[in-house]
């Protein structure tokens, strides 16, 4: 499944009171749970199991905090971009600012490892990274960072 099909704009946010990586989580477990409370609970508490097990940072300012869950029917995702960066304890030292969340059901194994090899790949991509923090807004960067998945599906 293309990552296009897994975001939406709802689902894209820019946190310009980011606080720190639990806060972080909390907000992508919100976006990734449609603003339903207790769904949202849950997933924190999946997203931060997953993030104490090792870092999902993957370096130059990018983490991919994900979690395998009940919760959810089919894979989904959330995209924010952080105005304060954020310690994930990446490999690379450098504190996240770019935060791609994802809920997977259970049983998608093969298709949760072949997501996180796609998003590695396009987060490898400096020209990428550098529009997604220069989008002058929450609907430019959901546009770019949509147009680009989109882009790349094709």
């Amino acid at each position: 499944m293309p990552l296009y099909d897994l975001l939406s704009a709802q689902r894209v946010a820019i946190l310009d009171r980011t606080g720190d990586r639990d806060a972080v989580l909390d907000r992508a477990a919100h976006l990734l749970a449609d603003g339903h409370a207790s769904a949202a609970l849950a997933l924190r508490t999946s997203l931060g199991e997953r993030e104490r097990l090792a870092s999902t940072a993957i370096g130059h300012g990018v983490a991919i905090p994900h979690a395998r869950t009940a919760l959810v029917e089919t894979s989904r995702a959330a995209f924010l971009r952080l105005d304060a960066p954020v310690d994930f304890a990446a490999a690379d030292g450098q504190p996240v600012d770019l935060v791609l969340a994802m809920a997977i059901p259970e049983h998608h194994v093969q298709q949760h490892l072949l997501l996180l090899a796609e998003l590695a790949e396009r987060f490898a991509d400096a020209g990428f990274r550098e529009r997604l923090r220069h989008a002058a807004g929450q609907a430019e960067l959901a546009g770019c960072l949509l147009d680009y998945c989109r882009r790349s599906a094709a």
